[in-house]
């Protein structure tokens, strides 16, 4: 919440474009190995791990403009930046107490001669923040990079206030949904408590108290007794635009909603009101919604956020509203009479349906504007897709849209529920981010994060940042396979070579879980959770945890073999054969255990009681099934209906077995779920079949990475990504068009079928070589354009 004069600054200053060159912002080195002299600061006289909304302030004198001013920021839990009433920044990205990371900025921009003030609101959920939010306390620290801009340092010169305006609502989502909910509260804000316009030059803090200094800060590596120990952002400044709203869906205790959604007229609730308006975003959108209200002094306006409406618990065709009503989490704003106030939660909401219920007293309330402003990671679509089949292209809109919706500071598995970072999902997303954007700089902190998380028995976290502990030992896998997916897509050695020990302990683990008998894992603890489809118990696999399961036994030894490769890359032959030697024992004492050859298809344990597509897609990724067997496995794991089913998840392996089996032109007909859930009214990808919880997962967006690699098979093909594959698989399609971002450059291939040939023209980077395969032949690539014809 700020004055509307930050309003007008945003809506006339791209300040996003700005923001993401402060991450090229060089830091004095002298910070990153010696104790920082601004001070961790805090507000006196609160309890400093509980609730609380906090605004700080520094005024300081300027004898001239400046050309450079930098400065670098961090908060616990959060904090939004502002230099002379301008919104410059918010953050910290999220890490944990050994990776707490800091902004650096040049604010030079924002300042001028004679007088300033920089100005920030930190916030600590306390007990009620998000799972993903790790905490120590309630503070804030800000460092000059040199002596000029220490005059601004967080000490005691700074003033301190806590908003007592705040307090949260909201708090029981996961009770009124009946799910897992854990993004934290929303916030009930009163107008008339609230100090407008704090962050402006000309307000007066003259009763502000002086603050509390904590700690001098130190770096990751330094330190004697950390409560925090710093380290650099590593991803770009989170962008923010403006994103109007798409339509009135129903309107309830008023005659005319005056078309006010397009910011061109206003809105008057008339005194002593009770008014709804449900708004349809059209989509579903990750946005802070930001409310402008005059008047209406003793109302109320509640603002629920929602991805679907319900009826009797049943969200059905997204786009029928009839009979439906809106239930999620919420905010609550009570204005204070006075003009063009702004009200904006503190944190991000998801939503495609936003409902308005407002209740006035003897005041009519007048609402200047209503918006979002849309907001992620800055990622830029650089690959496109076409085909014959138009209706691809809204899989591909969609889909892409479902994996920008689920990454911010990190990835999302869903931003409506969770906002959580898990490896199973981040696999998938972080294989979407490289080749529809190129970007591999979320990829890079999510490998990290997970690095971060492990416990003393050498498995990853299964989520992470986190603030509670969840073991999922198979997503401890999927970690290592995404170092295998980073190996073979960049060329960045030093930064993986860190992992390997940590991979060795991932497997390790592993390792003593088998059972010497049976050559097969023996009983695990923790969470094996594989899929959320409806045979596994809470996911879990027959056999899992309590011995021999074929599912997880066929991951362990198709990891082995991913991991062997990446060890033999760097010189470790003896490690790489140790693998392939686990590998090879555990796949065929698994398959020849749990093949059952009247069904002709893998069960889930040696007992072969239960069946699911999962075992046999995880037999032929594991390379278990011998090669000629291959396809006529999978095909009985497409026909048979009595197997388990996978969900849009575990849909991916599916896909990935298919292509080892040489069996990729099937895929264009497995899309048929995605093209159920569009005419279901989704405007992003579900986490399951409807009942679902979640109607953002970025799992389930798997097609917009095998569009471009298995229909166009684009893949690497050594290590690095420094020669290329192209294979296509078009299934029933006659045509294909994409361009896609490669290290090198940009990747352009136009095909199309011509009877059982191919013919087309694919233009590689100049420095990039490769193969093109169709139908058993194959023909040598090189930079630059190049026709095809088969």
């Amino acid at each position: 919440m700020v004055s509307f004069k930050k309003l007008l600054f945003l809506l006339s200053f791209v300040c996003f474009g700005i923001l993401s060159k402060a991450q090229e912002v060089q830091i004095n080195p002298e910070l990153l190995k010696n104790q920082w002299t601004a001070y961790w600061i805090t507000c006196p006289n609160v309890s400093q791990r509980d609730y609380g909304v906090y605004h700080f302030r520094k005024d300081f004198t300027l004898n001239k403009p400046v050309e450079k001013f930098i400065v670098h920021v961090s908060a616990d839990n959060r904090y939004r930046l502002f230099v002379n009433g301008r919104d410059i920044c918010s953050g910290p990205a999220r890490g944990d107490l050994y990776n707490w990371y800091f902004e650096s900025i040049d604010i030079a921009p924002y300042l001028k001669a004679g007088h300033n003030v920089i100005a920030a609101q930190v916030w600590n959920m306390g007990t009620l923040a998000p799972v993903a939010q790790i905490s120590n306390q309630t503070a804030f620290v800000l460092q000059g990079d040199t002596k000029k801009e220490s005059i601004i340092n967080t000490n005691s010169s700074w003033k301190v206030i806590q908003n007592n305006a705040y307090r949260p609502c909201s708090v029981d989502n996961g009770e009124r949904l009946k799910t897992y909910m854990v993004i934290g509260p929303g916030d009930e804000v009163i107008g008339g408590k609230y100090p407008w316009g704090w962050e402006m030059p000309g307000y007066n803090a003259a009763n502000w108290l002086k603050p509390l200094q904590v700690a001098n800060p130190v770096t990751v590596g330094y330190g004697t007794d950390n409560q925090w120990t710093l380290a650099p952002r590593n991803i770009p400044l989170i962008t923010e635009k403006q994103q109007r709203f798409g339509k009135i869906a129903r309107l309830s205790g008023l005659k005319n909603s005056n078309n006010f959604l397009q910011g061109k007229a206003l809105l008057t609730i008339p005194a002593n009101s009770k008014v709804s308006i449900l708004i349809d975003q059209n989509f579903n959108t990750v946005a802070y919604p930001e409310l402008i209200l005059s008047k209406g002094k003793g109302s109320s306006v509640k603002v629920t956020y929602a991805e679907a409406l319900f009826k009797n618990g049943i969200k059905g065709n997204r786009n029928d509203i009839v009979g439906k009503e809106i239930v999620g989490n919420f905010d609550i704003f009570h204005p204070d009479g006075e003009n063009k106030r702004l009200f904006r939660p503190l944190w991000l909401r998801t939503y495609r349906f936003v409902q308005l219920d407002i209740i006035t007293k003897a005041q009519p309330l007048v609402i200047n504007d209503f918006y979002g402003m849309q907001s992620g990671y800055p990622f830029k679509a650089v690959a496109s897709f076409t085909s014959n089949d138009e209706s691809l292209q809204d899989i591909w809109n969609v889909g892409w849209r479902t994996a920008e919706l689920c990454a911010g500071e990190t990835y999302y598995d869903c931003p409506y529920y969770e906002q959580l970072q898990y490896e199973g999902d981040t696999r998938i997303q972080a294989l979407i981010s490289l080749y529809v954007t190129g970007d591999d700089r979320l990829m890079r902190k999510a490998l990290l994060d997970f690095y971060h998380s492990r416990v003393p028995e050498g498995l990853t976290q299964g989520r992470y940042p986190s603030n509670r502990l969840q073991v999922i030992p198979p997503f401890s896998l999927y970690w290592v396979s995404m170092i295998h997916d980073y190996w073979l897509h960049r060329d960045d050695e030093a930064f993986l070579e860190q992992f390997l020990l940590p991979m060795e302990e991932v497997l390790k683990w592993y390792e003593n879980q088998i059972d010497q008998k049976k050559q097969m894992l023996g009983p695990m603890k923790w969470w094996n959770f594989t899929d959320w489809n409806t045979a596994f118990n809470f996911g879990v696999p027959d056999g899992a945890n309590d011995g021999n399961s074929s599912i997880i036994t066929f991951q362990y030894v198709y990891t082995l073999r991913q991991a062997a490769k990446v060890f033999q890359h760097y010189g470790k032959n003896e490690q790489a054969r140790h693998y392939i030697e686990i590998a090879e024992r555990l796949g065929a004492a698994s398959y020849k255990l749990c093949f059952d050859s009247k069904k002709g298809v893998v069960a889930n344990t040696p007992l072969k009681d239960s069946f699911s597509q999962h075992a046999s897609i995880m037999a032929v990724l594991a390379g278990a099934v011998p090669a000629e067997e291959e396809k006529g496995l999978l095909n009985k794991v497409l026909m048979d209906t009595t197997l388990s089913q996978a969900t849009f998840y575990y849909r991916f392996y599916l896909n990935q077995a298919l292509k080892k089996a040489g069996m990729a032109n099937l895929y264009y007909a497995q899309l048929k779920p995605w093209r159920e859930m569009l005419q279901n009214g989704l405007t992003t990808f579900a986490e399951n079949p409807d009942p679902t919880r979640s109607d953002c997962h970025a799992w389930s967006a798997s097609p917009t990475y095998d569009f471009l690699s298995t229909i166009c098979g684009i893949m690497p093909a050594d290590a690095g990504f420094k020669r290329i594959l192209i294979q296509p698989a078009l299934g029933e399609l006659k045509q294909v068009i994409a361009h896609m971002p490669h290290p090198a450059g940009i990747i352009n291939l136009s095909l199309k079928r011509s009877g059982e040939g191919i013919e087309g023209d694919v233009d590689l980077p100049a420095n990039l070589s490769g193969v093109f395969k169709w139908n058993g032949k194959e023909v040598q690539l090189v930079g630059g354009a190049q026709k095809i014809k088969f």
